[in-house]
């Protein structure tokens, strides 16, 4: 129960603030959008994707040092755990020099991945927007980001999560003046940086204060660093991979389509990335305690656990998948405008994405947890070369559709199968069948239950944001009560029935 309460207690914090990051960005976005025009989103949007291209350099060490501390942290052992901050502290050290060695060797290639210089605003400096985001990232390994692990091995990432709500709040309040008042975007990209080391000192101060007795020093033995160094290793390919596949996209649309098309396909993709990071609270929430129970619980009990947590993902997936597709048009139209809008065929094509993407992520939760990096370490590659090829193909054959149906098919076809293999052949000795069986069953059942809610829906008017709350009234009752209706009777909802009221019990 102490591993569910913590849970409980991060992923309250959690949607917290991720609700807090999707209104306020909301805002930004939506001010931006009008007061300085459509070209300034692509441009945050392309910079954003090389620097995560950079991030590479990280190569998955933080993954590896928060799972290397789990069992030091059951064994109460101080001095192991200083010994891998001190590491953790160096790795990042190098980390952070590398990444600004290479973003300043790679910088003639910038104006390539621009479709035309005429997009790019007539008051911007490529170039300059270029350093500004990238000493950002630098910032962020360079001041103290590896005592988050602390809070992160602890299940204390509510601490993290209350930090970066006040840091947040700082920066939209400035950035919103800044695009109002001086409609500088130098200095909106200053206040990303200066917020950005304040959140380091305060996460480093809270971590001091709640763990006093951890601090870098000490040396760990030569099997440990193996272990941690092929960790690393491992972790390099889902790190390229998943920087292939989080960065293709838009460096793909704004290579052969533009800046303004990759713009308005962000503002689609922002919304619904708005929803992945709130549902991504209840895995990050979760990581730490499914990695303990792993370590202390039998086989049995932690198969039971997958098949309950699925079931959560599941009902709280297909409500997510039901609302964007009854609601996405409509509020697009309110918040950019018909001019700036999709085809509905391109909702249905993000839908299906976010729905594919939350059950990926499902499954990458349980094998970051269970740290089976070294059996997983060729999948994330090859799915994201797949991914990229078919980006580069269907791009110029059926445009904006083919980069949201290349993810798909390359996660679908490749990435799934071929991850189910790893977690039931690393933590579960059997029940694969059964439990692909169950998660076809929760798809089918979404299916159903998007169709009847979005017939039902479009008979109500569309126009203003008070109709747009009516049909998410109208969705909330249908929807839910259609996955009642077809759940009830499952053995996960008297499981997962059982563990609300004890955390109630609990509370109470």
């Amino acid at each position: 129960m102490s591993r569910v309460e913590n849970a409980s207690r991060n992923v309250i914090f959690g949607i917290l603030l991720r609700g807090y990051q999707v209104i306020l960005p909301f805002i930004i976005r939506t001010v931006m959008l009008y007061y300085m025009g459509i070209e300034y989103l692509g441009l945050n949007s392309l910079f954003g994707s090389i620097l995560w291209v950079l991030n590479l350099a990280e190569l998955g060490v933080g993954s590896a040092m928060v799972y290397s501390m789990y069992q030091p942290i059951i064994d109460k052992d101080e001095e192991q755990i200083c010994a891998l901050l001190k590491l953790y502290r160096t790795y990042y050290r190098v980390i952070g020099a590398v990444i600004a060695v290479v973003g300043v060797v790679i910088t003639p290639l910038i104006p390539m991945l621009i479709k035309t210089d005429t997009e790019i605003p007539s008051d911007i400096d490529i170039y300059v927007v270029y350093y500004l985001n990238l000493f950002c990232t630098v910032m962020t390994y360079w001041l103290f980001a590896y005592k988050n692990s602390l809070l992160m091995a602890h299940q204390r990432t509510d601490i993290s999560s209350k930090v970066t709500i006040l840091t947040n709040t700082i920066l939209y309040g400035a950035q919103i003046l800044i695009i109002i008042f001086l409609r500088d975007y130098y200095m909106y990209l200053v206040a990303s940086i200066v917020t950005q080391i304040i959140n380091n000192f305060l996460i480093a101060y809270w971590s001091k204060k709640m763990y006093p007795q951890y601090s870098p020093k000490g040396e760990l033995d030569k099997i440990t660093k193996s272990k941690i160094t092929q960790r690393i290793k491992d972790l390099f390919t889902m790190k390229l991979g998943n920087v292939i596949v989080s960065t293709a996209d838009s460096i793909v649309i704004s290579m052969f389509l533009g800046l303004s098309i990759l713009g308005i396909y962000n503002n689609y993709y922002y919304i619904i990335t708005a929803v992945m990071s709130i549902v991504k609270v209840f895995f990050v929430s979760a990581m730490a305690g499914i990695g303990n129970s792993i370590l202390v619980e039998s086989e049995e009990k932690n198969y039971v656990d997958l098949k309950k947590f699925t079931f959560i993902i599941a009902w709280i997936t297909g409500f997510c998948s039901v609302c964007l597709l009854c609601l996405y048009q409509p509020f697009m139209t309110i918040w950019t405008g018909k001019d700036l809008l999709l085809g509905f065929s391109a909702v249905v094509c993000f839908v299906i994405y976010f729905y594919v993407d939350q059950f990926n992520q499902l499954f990458l939760t349980y094998k970051d947890a269970a740290g089976i990096w070294h059996e997983d370490r060729f999948r994330p590659i090859i799915t994201a070369l797949v991914n990229l090829a078919l980006n580069i193909i269907l791009v110029q054959v059926i445009g904006i559709y083919g980069v949201l149906l290349s993810t798909v098919i390359s996660v679908v076809a490749v990435g799934m199968p071929w991850i189910l293999h790893n977690i039931f052949t690393t933590i579960f000795s059997k029940g694969i069948r059964q439990y692909v069986t169950r998660v076809l069953l929760y798809t089918f059942v979404t299916v159903v239950v998007s169709l009847i809610t979005y017939l039902i829906c479009a008979l109500l008017p569309d126009g203003n944001l008070l109709l747009i709350i009516l049909k998410l009234v109208a969705v909330t009752i249908v929807s839910n009560l259609l996955f009642l209706l077809s759940y009830h009777k499952l053995e996960e909802f008297g499981l997962t029935k059982d563990m609300v009221m004890r955390i109630i019990k609990r509370k109470s």
